[in-house]
């Protein structure tokens, strides 16, 4: 039994629909048509696969998606929490059914129509009664109704900290969107944003503009997780899973972690990074490049300082000078991030760190030995490094 998930799981198979605000059909139908596209990128038919993970706030039960795509008998199945800081706990909860021997070949999947149906911007008042809407209540009254201004005061304190402007924030989305320019994947491919653009665009909640916020997207991403023995005899050059890991921090809440000492950091974060570093043996100058965690721009600066890319409060100088772009330190959100390409509360994310140690993104850097994949800020979250095999 192994003590750590270092290298005991493998991504072999990614698959998604295509991102539109109004894809005509169910969630049902983009979380199948994800899944049946990623098993056959595999190599592998759906009479192979066992298991099963996805999000607790997926509407598409696996066993509805198991019946549509073909899938026989289940083994493993399970969902994580915290909406996008489960990105990466479903796959950690895919590594260890591998690992563990739970299940040989395991579906993780996330489909929604989230602009055609439910909008996150709509906010969460009048929503049920859950523990994190009685928390949520405490801040209706002052307007925090909506992760883009629960968001907006973790940026507001950090900027007043550290001298960050929204010249960094612009940096952030003008890089991602150069990615997605050249990613026919992306909803923004062929459309640039430029400077002025972002700077002239309305404000949603202050200091974050329209292109400080990511996108409402239907559609659906997949990928499928097996053995490094399994992987062997597969198409595809495995993405090995070096380390993966998940993180909530003492005096956690949901988006709204208010009453800390500080809310210029990351605790939940920091905590992931630490795992991902101990498990892997690795550290953040093995790392040829990111697809970090981006419902807002600032989340990106938030993460690389929670990963040591750079120093407490010099995340704003590390994009300024360029380091998020090709040629850049660290490429990041190749396929344009969730600002750019699509929101599908990152499980995209985990398929281009795929494509990025397969060597096929639209923005390929020149070395991709190992990539970052992170999950959601501001809530209990989570974080893997995936390597060549």
């Amino acid at each position: 039994m192994p003590t750590t998930l270092k290298d005991q799981a493998a991504i072999v198979g990614i698959g998604e629909t295509e991102y539109s605000k109004n894809s005509g059909r169910s969630e049902l139908s983009l979380a199948s048509e994800a899944c049946a596209a990623a098993i056959s990128d595999a190599g592998l038919t759906p009479a192979d696969i066992d298991g099963m993970t996805t999000f607790t706030m997926d509407n598409s039960d696996e066993i509805e998606v198991a019946r549509a795509v073909g899938v026989k008998d289940l083994t493993f199945f399970s969902r994580t929490p915290h909406g996008g800081g489960a990105a990466i706990g479903v796959m950690h909860q895919a590594a260890m059914a591998v690992a563990t021997g739970s299940a040989k070949a395991v579906v993780v999947y996330r489909a929604l129509n989230g602009r055609s149906g439910s909008r996150y911007s709509e906010g969460v008042s009048g929503g049920p009664t859950t523990s994190d809407l009685i928390h949520w209540s405490w801040y209706m009254p002052s307007g925090l109704m909506t992760p883009a201004s629960w968001v907006a005061m973790y940026t507001q304190r950090y900027m007043h900290d550290y001298g960050c402007t929204g010249e960094d924030l612009a940096e952030v989305c003008l890089s991602q969107r150069d990615h997605a320019v050249k990613n026919p994947r992306a909803f923004f491919y062929e459309k640039p944003l430029t400077f002025e653009e972002h700077q002239s665009a309305r404000p949603i909640v202050e200091p974050l503009r329209l292109y400080d916020c990511c996108q409402e997207t239907d559609g659906g991403a997949a990928c499928v997780v097996v053995s490094p023995e399994m992987a062997r005899e597969l198409p595809h050059a495995p993405a090995m899973i070096r380390a993966v890991a998940q993180g909530a921090a003492g005096d956690q809440e949901s988006m709204t972690s208010f009453y800390r000492p500080s809310l210029s950091d990351l605790p939940e974060m920091d905590l992931v990074a630490k795992q991902c570093w101990a498990i892997s043996g690795l550290g953040p100058d093995d790392v040829d490049a990111a697809v970090m965690y981006d419902a807002f721009s600032s989340n990106v600066l938030f993460q690389l300082e929670s990963f040591g890319f750079c120093e407490k409060g010099r995340a704003k100088d590390f994009v300024r000078d360029g380091n998020l772009r090709l040629g850049g330190r660290l490429p990041s959100n190749t396929h344009g991030g969730q600002l750019s390409e699509a929101y599908l509360h990152g499980m995209n994310g985990v398929n281009e760190g795929v494509r990025l140690i397969r060597g096929t993104s639209s923005s390929q850097p020149d070395k991709n030995e190992h990539v970052l994949v992170t999950a959601g800020v501001g809530v209990p979250t989570s974080g893997m490094v995936l390597g060549q095999g």
